[in-house]
């Protein structure tokens, strides 16, 4: 399928009755199912109507993380809202900071710097102590933790749960996610600590460059995640 054109000269956000939105060239801009793109603060539509205008001659999606976010929560996830937090909430069950190296001495020991502070947060915020294990090996979590865990999750509303989605799916840890999302710990600082067992293989057999770009790009993901919370609480 052939990228899309730019069809529009100007975008810009619009308020409406609902809250705001964003207008092409005057006409108020849809999602994907069709349903109004609207955006509860003033903050997010004009960053949105940015992402618009900074487009070129052909669209590249890739490059509107924001409109992508809020077509998601709007089309699919304020009607399951219940199923994103399930799924969301499930990486409490198996979360990289649980899961530690034996050896050598100084990655574990780079782990349990970067990682126990969190695991201590979570425990203090939200009464949820999570187990550690050496290795690959499933470790089973208490049950009272999952629920607490489950609990912060669906205290998100669809926009924010969609930002939670996003930093825990990149991550790899709804802990690192959640800190991120309270605003416990910065976005560089959170994608920073679930990057430690790939830091240390860079240091130890060099970085591989296509593994680098991916890494690159998830990173700018993350960031947008976590942009995406300062919007809507503007």
């Amino acid at each position: 399928m052939a990228a899309p054109k730019r069809f529009w000269t100007q975008a810009a956000a619009t308020q409406t009755a609902e809250g705001w939105g964003v207008a092409l060239d005057g006409r108020p801009l849809r999602t994907p199912g069709k349903a109004a793109l609207i955006a509860p603060t003033r903050a997010l539509a004009e960053a949105l109507a940015a992402e618009w205008d900074a487009q070129t001659e052909i669209v590249d999606p890739s490059s509107m993380p924001l409109t992508r976010s809020v077509n998601t929560a709007i089309d699919r996830v304020a009607d399951k809202h219940a199923e994103v937090v399930e799924a969301v909430a499930a990486y409490a069950g198996s979360d990289l900071l649980c899961y530690r190296a034996p050896h050598p001495a100084r990655l574990a020991a780079r782990q349990a710097e970067a990682w126990d502070p969190l695991l201590d947060w979570a425990a203090r915020e939200h009464g949820a102590r999570l187990l550690c294990a050496e290795g690959v090996m499933h470790v089973s979590q208490p049950e009272a933790a999952l629920v607490r865990l489950h609990a912060a999750t669906a205290a998100h509303d669809p926009l924010a749960l969609v930002a939670l989605h996003e930093l825990t799916v990149l991550s790899g840890s709804l802990v690192i996610a959640l800190a991120v999302s309270a605003g416990q710990i910065g976005a560089e600082d959170g994608w920073a600590r679930s990057r430690v067992d790939e830091e240390w293989q860079a240091e130890q057999w060099g970085e591989d460059g296509e593994a680098a770009a991916m890494a690159a790009r998830k990173r700018a993901d993350f960031l947008a995640a976590r942009r995406l919370l300062d919007l809507i609480s503007d």
